[in-house]
């Protein structure tokens, strides 16, 4: 009897300390995810040339397993006048971790470069 109620006991702490695991490294992800977007961004903003849509890269040894992707589209805003109808541009960012397993997107728009 008491090596059953042991195995429960047992059984109950290694899925709380499965649990906890999982819980820290979301805690993570969702903490650093947010810096590595607006990093990526930036980064992609210094390097890119007009004609580029889209990119998509990771962010080397020190965040092994996150990932990186940008994309832009045309994004005309009747609310500024016809000036500017092909100006806007809508860039989604997208961090992901371990291939997917969590992600963090956001989305911004700029003027167009000329």
């Amino acid at each position: 009897m008491a090596l059953c109620i042991l195995a429960i006991v047992l059984l109950s702490v290694y899925r709380l300390h499965s649990q906890t695991i999982s819980m820290n490294i979301e805690s993570r992800f969702y903490t650093q995810a947010p810096l590595l977007a607006r990093s990526a961004l930036a980064r992609w903003e210094e390097a890119r040339k007009p004609e580029m849509i889209s990119d998509q890269g990771d962010f080397g040894k020190e965040f092994a397993g996150y990932q990186w992707k940008i994309s832009v589209q045309d994004a005309p805003s009747p609310a500024l006048g016809s000036q500017f109808i092909r100006e806007m541009q809508r860039i989604d960012v997208l961090v992901t971790l371990n291939n997917g397993e969590y992600s963090y997107g956001f989305r911004t728009y700029r003027f167009k470069r000329e």
